[in-house]
């Protein structure tokens, strides 16, 4: 993790000081045209969980195999992009994302009977840097009689990978009560032979592509997909093995207990269970999957704005 944040890293400062260098050498020599660097941006579109809830119909698919269209949800973001060279552009920006999972959305039965289910807001900040497959145009500067004006509307995509912080908190009802799973301990985190209790912060990778189009000189439409490579296995407050439910029962309250295991009792004896389903929920088995990390994805539609060079009209002494 060390090693990724230092990559990263290396790889935004020196975007900061071009952009520095270019910023003194506009002053020091001028600049042949005058372009807007700044846009910003408002995006609203659809976000998804990838993790140990619901998912495909099979055991053994992670990651964008284990997409659940049923699980979608809002994702809104809002930001400012700097682009110092006509390559590369800085963006910085606060993203929200409402992001589910549901057992019962999938019918690989061991997960099906298993019956967990969440909800999470994420929130996150985060800074990426963007380069662009393509170049952006700029038209004429000045409206001259007879003159034939070159166009600034154009199409442009890009690759971007950055770094951020977010925060999360997983939830799940409770007699038809949106309630937060983290201060229950549903894995008997806190308590004697279970795990450490997580935070809900964390750090993440945000990484993906996105495209735009210039509908004016000004304004573009786009689209942007992404992902985000957290280090957490939580999101959805399901990561390693069932703990007793009578000690949670009575440590934390029949509400931690039914959330820890509302099993749906169904686990077919063919397949090694036995007709309570007692076996797959037993203290110590299996309950999520602690070497796959958890990730979230969202496809936004994105509307950005050039804010307009000024150009000075008077000598600064």
């Amino acid at each position: 993790m060390r090693k990724t944040i230092l990559s990263l890293l290396l790889l935004i400062v020196p975007l900061f000081l071009c952009a520095q260098y270019n910023k003194f050498n506009r002053k020091l020599f001028g600049s042949k045209r005058n372009r807007p660097r700044k846009e910003y941006i408002v995006g609203i579109g659809g976000a998804n969980f990838l993790g140990e809830l619901g998912g495909a119909n099979q055991i053994g698919t992670h990651f964008v195999k284990d997409f659940e269209i049923a699980a979608t949800r809002p994702s809104f973001q809002l930001g400012i992009r700097y682009r110092p060279i006509s390559q590369i552009a800085v963006k910085g920006g606060f993203y929200f994302q409402l992001i589910s999972g549901a057992d019962r959305l999938t019918k690989e039965p061991y997960r099906n009977n298993r019956n967990l289910s969440f909800r999470s807001p994420v929130c996150e900040l985060s800074v990426q840097a963007e380069f662009y497959l393509t170049r952006d145009k700029v038209g004429t500067q000045y409206n001259i009689r007879n003159a034939k004006r070159g166009k600034s509307s154009d199409f442009q995509a890009y690759a971007f990978i950055g770094v951020g912080g977010y925060f999360f908190n997983p939830q799940a009802k409770y007699n038809g009560k949106w309630v937060n799973l983290q201060p229950l301990g549903t894995e008997g985190q806190g308590l004697p032979g279970g795990p450490a209790q997580y935070s809900r912060f964390g750090l993440c990778i945000p990484y993906g592509l996105g495209a735009k189009y210039g509908v004016t000189k000004d304004w573009y439409v786009g689209v942007e997909f992404g992902i985000r490579k957290v280090f957490t296995d939580y999101l959805d407050d399901v990561s390693t093995v069932y703990y007793d439910n009578a000690v949670l029962l009575k440590e934390r309250g029949a509400m931690a207990a039914y959330l820890a295991d509302p099993s749906l009792a169904n686990y077919p004896e063919s397949m090694g269970g036995d007709a309570s389903g007692a076996n797959q929920t037993a203290t110590g088995e299996q309950r999520g999957d602690p070497k796959s990390k958890d990730a979230y994805m969202f496809t936004n539609i994105t509307v950005s704005y050039k804010f307009p060079y000024r150009r000075r009209t008077r000598s600064k002494f």
